[in-house]
């Protein structure tokens, strides 16, 4: 029973990181499609989104499937209540990569990103790709360090962030109201895929630990 049991947890493991090249696969294509108007990029970022919805639900039921019967204690608990967690991030992770990719198809032909933004938004989708490379590695290694890594890609999305909205209040964009709320939308939709992954390396380190910080 128990080789059955942690046969399980591998298994956990293993749905949470490909869910998670996934959602690294879909934030590469929306932050292509977002600089560079490339709306094939961007649908396939948008139907992609239910298959993320749909391992997600799958993992679940076996989460909830392996508490109910397997009723684990210390570390294998803190999984699987982790995993149920990860999953979600994971999920709002691909919409959010979604929402970006929606912009970009709303506006084409023409660019979503306000002009004087470009190397910005540029920067903050590099970070989020790079992020999202981690997020993989933690979650298939459970290398303490790269949660270290995790937070600081975070703080540097925070700043870029923080400078989008120095432009955007700067009146330099007055005479462009769409590109206003594209920027403050695309921003916000960067900066909070990062605040998952966080939260997702929060729960690594908690299953680690024993410590939710």
């Amino acid at each position: 029973m128990r080789e059955v049991f942690q046969q399980s947890l591998r298994e956990v493991q293993d749905r949470l990181v490909e869910i998670a090249e996934l959602v690294e696969e879909s934030i590469q294509k929306a932050t292509t499609a977002f600089s560079h108007s490339d709306v094939a990029l961007a649908e396939q970022v948008i139907d992609g989104d239910e298959e993320v919805e749909r391992r997600v639900a799958s993992l679940d039921d076996l989460s909830i499937d392996i508490l109910a019967r397997q009723q684990p204690v210390a570390s294998d608990l803190r999984l699987m209540v982790g995993a149920l967690r990860m999953s979600a991030s994971l999920e709002r992770m691909s919409d959010l990569a979604g929402h970006i990719a929606q912009l970009a198809r709303y506006r084409y032909p023409e660019s979503a990103v306000p002009s004087g933004l470009t190397d910005i938004f540029l920067r903050m989708g590099e970070v989020d790709v790079v992020m999202a490379g981690k997020l993989v590695e933690l979650l298939r290694t459970q290398e303490p360090r790269t949660i270290a890594e995790i937070r600081d890609l975070d703080d540097d999305l925070d700043e870029l962030h923080a400078r989008v909205f120095e432009k955007v209040l700067s009146n330099k964009l007055s005479d462009n109201p769409t590109g206003v709320v594209d920027a403050t939308l695309a921003s916000r939709y960067h900066e909070r895929f990062g605040d998952h992954a966080v939260d997702i390396a929060k729960y690594v380190e908690y299953f680690l630990g024993g410590e939710l910080r």
